[in-house]
């Protein structure tokens, strides 16, 4: 990085430097800095993931670092909602298999709420972003073609099909745009996207023509009806293919930065070529990232039944220990298991203390930290600090609890231990028992952490204290008195007791927590601990 990578930049996040860099670059280039968009784009085909989201979250978390440094932005979502269904996704009914490859603005909704399938996969993403606060400009691929958004553009683009049919083959190998079009008409005879060949264009009409032959597919063969006919490329009668599509709506849009996944990097290149050289709209700033992956080490997919939704994350955790997975790293491969929940909702919170005890310093990492929670709110931070409920202790507690009355039980030990029993604490106690009731108590466990053997023996004869039937005050008293004649600092014991329960340095006061957790629970929990206790 030189010398950029020594000096605070903006809120120190990599956010701040590429919003810089991409001020920069536009500086360079000579454009307007009136008005700079970012977008995000979605393909309506399928459940919205993680990764959907996190595509719009880079987006805007751009903006707002924009935003931050004084100029005008905004985020586009572009939902490509005529993009042909080439897969039923996993939990849709099997029904869909006879609307395969028709553009998802063409099929019912298979439930009904909604006006198409393609509307329903628009508003799952569109109210999961504005559950986190994300502002928007949304455009609707369909209806973006039926106003002629990137008609001048498809003109343009078709007018020059030759050239750019041996730049794709000369950049990636595909041979296809050699002999047909980069255009997609929806066939009049059989209304399926990618069966029809667009062959010829006229400029002077801004028609297509094209004959229905079939293609073949990763899915398999799907033949054509044999009928011939035009496509108005100012209209919604098709769409661009990718290879030339995002350039089309960069320039449309006058789009300055778009982040993109590695999936699809071969599509990205040619279109900042097709965005430079056909269209003269220097293509966007871009960031590549990896993509995300589920528990085994899968690409998350639409269509295979391993996603992992916004709605899903909302239903366990906040919108802003959402906010803080996506943005903590920039591009490295993410996996996105149910464990991560518990964790993020405990970095976010030692990520608050932190931020509320370094205001004054304006170190690099300090800087970096402090804005990576500032950006998980959106820039809206609280007021002040909060004495906020550990996750990991209400996931224990709703264990233990009564299953009629867990709610109950749940608040009487909070206020038993000093906690504010408010809103903050009572959604949180909502997200934990939808944890633990939907996902289990294995996924609830603290992560693993170091003992030193001495302190697993103060952990053992505690436990033994706890098994007698002491109460509270008893055990309190134990923890001091059963560490200094094992020649143990207690400080050391009572931390170590959190860190191995709640992944945390302190927590409520020992004694009445330890009991009311119970020695099952505890043995349960402590066993792997009291493992590397000294021989003998």
């Amino acid at each position: 990085m030189g010398a950029e990578g020594k000096r605070v930049i903006g809120r120190g996040t990599w956010i701040d430097m590429v919003a810089h860099r991409l001020i920069r670059r536009e500086r360079e280039l000579g454009r307007s800095l009136d008005l700079i968009r970012t977008e995000s784009g979605f393909g309506a085909s399928g459940i919205p993931h993680i990764g959907s989201m996190a595509d719009a979250v880079r987006a805007y978390a751009v903006t707002l670092a924009l935003r931050d440094m004084g100029y005008n932005s905004e985020m586009v979502l572009f939902c490509d909602d005529l993009d042909g269904l080439r897969k039923v996704p996993a939990g849709m009914p099997e029904r869909l298999r006879e609307e395969l490859l028709r553009p998802v603005s063409h099929i019912e909704d298979p439930f009904g709420s909604y006006r198409s399938f393609a509307e329903r996969m628009e508003e799952m993403l569109k109210s999961a972003l504005d559950e986190a606060g994300i502002e928007y400009v949304f455009w609707s691929g369909r209806e973006a073609c039926r106003r002629g958004l990137m008609a001048e553009q498809a003109r343009r683009i078709l007018s020059q099909a030759s050239r750019i049919g041996e730049r794709i083959k000369e950049m990636t190998g595909q041979e296809k745009f050699t002999r047909v079009l980069p255009y997609f008409p929806i066939c009049k005879g059989c209304g399926r996207i990618y069966t029809a060949e667009a062959y010829d264009f006229d400029p002077v009409r801004g028609k297509v023509r094209y004959r229905c032959v079939g293609v073949q597919l990763k899915s398999g063969w799907y033949p054509g009806c044999g009928y011939e006919g035009e496509a108005d490329v100012s209209t919604d009668e098709g769409k661009l293919a990718w290879k030339v599509e995002f350039a089309a709506r960069w320039a449309a849009l006058d789009i300055r930065f778009e982040a993109y996944g590695k999936d699809i990097a071969d599509s990205v290149r040619v279109n900042d070529w097709v965005s430079d050289e056909i269209l003269g709209h220097p293509h966007p700033y871009h960031v590549r990232y990896e993509m995300f992956l589920d528990a085994v080490g899968r690409k998350i997919s639409k269509s295979t039944g391993n996603v992992f939704t916004p709605q899903m994350w909302y239903r366990y955790a906040s919108p802003q220990s959402l906010m803080l997975f996506l943005l903590k790293r920039g591009t490295r491969t993410r996996k996105v298991t149910p464990s991560a929940i518990p964790r993020m909702m405990e970095e976010l919170d030692r990520l608050e203390e932190f931020y509320f005890r370094n205001r004054q310093s304006n170190d690099l990492k300090t800087a970096k930290l402090r804005g990576l929670y500032e950006y998980a709110h959106l820039l809206r931070v609280p007021d002040g600090p909060k004495r906020r409920v550990p996750y990991r202790l209400l996931l224990q507690l709703a264990q233990i609890a009564p299953q009629d009355r867990i709610e109950e039980f749940v608040l009487q030990r909070l206020q038993r231990y000093g906690y504010a029993v408010d809103e903050d604490a009572r959604r949180r106690l909502y997200y934990a028992v939808n944890y633990l009731r939907d996902l289990g108590q294995r996924e609830a466990a603290a992560p693993r952490v170091e003992v030193d053997p001495k302190v697993a023996e103060v952990m053992a004869r505690v436990l033994e204290v706890i098994k007698s039937g002491a109460g509270p005050e008893e055990i309190q008293s134990a923890v001091f008195d059963v560490s200094r004649s094992m020649g143990v600092d207690p400080v050391v014991t009572f931390r170590t007791f959190y860190r191995v329960l709640l992944n945390r340095e302190s927590g409520p006061r020992l004694g009445p927590y330890l009991h009311d957790l119970g020695a099952e629970y505890l043995e349960r929990v402590l066993q792997p601990y009291l493992s590397v206790r000294p021989a003998g």
